[in-house]
């Protein structure tokens, strides 16, 4: 990896999500060297990215440079690889562009989609983790109603301008919200001999009400906001397979869609190297202990989405959303100089600072921790956070413009196929149906 020899400790960080910059942010200019990894030379405020799939904004106001956030940090190095193994034994990262020997590792992994083992849904559904599965989403999206005026056969028009999107968390419920919107504002301009009133958004969610993870009034609140602007919900209801072209449930319902936008759940993105002690199965995330090491490692520790850090209040592990990632990437990184100069670390406590969605134009729910609002000042309340959460006054400045921009003239200029996408298993169409 060409990285230079030094008299300080190596710490080698796998990830630059939440967690990955929050350690690096904490470790700057503390005597150590520092090594940060990641597949992709940018950071993603994950939050944003149904807005992206929908044309609300461009990557680019939601990514920022990850050698920007270290440019000024000393005896730090970022490389732009993928990791395939830690050898534990050697205390060495295996990847793409080489080894690398390390005093200190911190795994911050994040997570990825989990499809719970159904290999055919995860080979024909669509996700939205990465800015590339968002352009893909968006690119989609638009590529069927451009196809869909071309088409006489109703039951096909119908297949492509159809939208299932299974798990009605924050991240489903928000790009409900968006479609809806779409639909009402943009596309019956944009295809005006298109029947846009036949254009089905349908949220599917297994358990028995959406926002599960928030009080039962912002769920129901939060529901009602949807039925209002025409989405469909289907509660109780779970997904067993999708071909491409049919969604089947464990009931009777059968949506016949083009399109499935897969947010029912989520997994660690595990590296391969750990002992199987140290994973817990099927979410795949990593067991810490309350100073985030690793179970079964003493200078190897997870932060974030991968690791589970179970606790009385937290049975499972921390939520995998940003917060506790955030908060536990700046505690390690205090622990590690702690551990480094021999002084005591301090145990992990999360401070639970409310969660929110937004639905659509001047509706979101908030929960703080003993309060709860909704509507227009939710709304606000949600923009404001997630515009002072983004790295970067460029990226700010850009993101609050084009909010204003798309509230005053209800548009969403970001609906262009950059960069085309066709799934393989939709059967194109022949030349006698066009």
């Amino acid at each position: 990896m060409n990285i230079p020899t030094s008299n300080h400790p190596r710490v080698v960080i796998i990830g630059a999500g939440f967690a990955g910059i929050a350690i690096a942010k904490k470790l700057r200019n503390k005597n150590l060297q520092v090594v940060l990894l990641d597949k992709h030379n940018y950071h993603t405020f994950q939050p944003l990215l149904y807005q992206v799939a929908t044309g609300g904004l461009e990557a680019g106001s939601i990514a920022y440079p990850i050698r920007k956030v270290i440019q000024e940090y000393k005896d730090f190095y970022f490389r732009l690889t993928s990791v395939k193994e830690i050898d534990t034994v050697n205390q060495k990262v295996i990847s793409e562009i080489g080894d690398l020997h390390y005093d200190y590792l911190v795994i911050a992994t994040g997570s990825k989609t989990n499809y719970f083992g159904n290999k055919e849904i995860e080979r024909n559904a669509m996700s939205m983790k990465t800015i590339p599965q968002s352009l893909n989403i968006r690119s989609l999206i638009l590529e069927n109603f451009e196809q869909a005026v071309l088409v006489k056969d109703e039951a096909e028009r119908n297949l492509l301008i159809n939208f299932v999107l299974v798990g009605a968390g924050p991240t489903g419920v928000e790009l409900a919200g968006a479609l809806a919107e779409m639909k009402k504002a943009i596309l019956q301009k944009d295809y005006p001999d298109l029947d846009i009133d036949k254009m089905q958004i349908n949220l599917i969610q297994s358990g028995d009400r959406v926002l599960n993870t928030m009080s039962e009034k912002s769920s129901a609140e939060a529901e009602q906001f949807l039925l209002d602007l025409g989405v469909k919900i289907w509660k109780n209801v779970r997904v067993t397979n999708y071909d491409g072209k049919t969604v089947t449930t464990n009931s009777d319902l059968v949506f016949d869609t083009a399109t499935v936008i897969w947010t029912a759940g989520v997994q660690g993105a595990k590296v391969a190297g750990l002992n199987a002690k140290s994973l817990v199965e099927k979410v795949e995330r990593i067991r810490v202990n309350q100073y985030n090491q690793v179970v079964g490692y003493e200078n190897i520790f997870a932060i974030g989405d991968i690791a589970s850090m179970e606790t009385e209040l937290f049975p499972q592990g921390h939520p995998m959303m940003a917060q506790p990632a955030i908060q536990q990437g700046v505690l390690l990184g205090e622990n590690l100089v702690n551990l480094i100069q021999n002084k005591p670390m301090k145990a992990f406590e999360y401070n639970d600072r409310g969660s929110m969605a937004t639905i659509g134009r001047n509706l979101a729910v908030v929960d703080l921790p003993n309060y709860h609002f909704s509507g227009i000042f939710a709304w606000f309340v949600w923009m404001f956070v997630h515009l002072f959460s983004l790295i970067g006054f460029k990226n700010k400045a850009v993101v609050f413009l084009n909010w204003v921009y798309n509230y005053i003239r209800l548009d969403r200029e970001g609906r262009l196929i950059v960069r085309p996408f066709k799934k393989r298993s939709f059967t194109t169409f022949t030349s006698d149906e066009i």
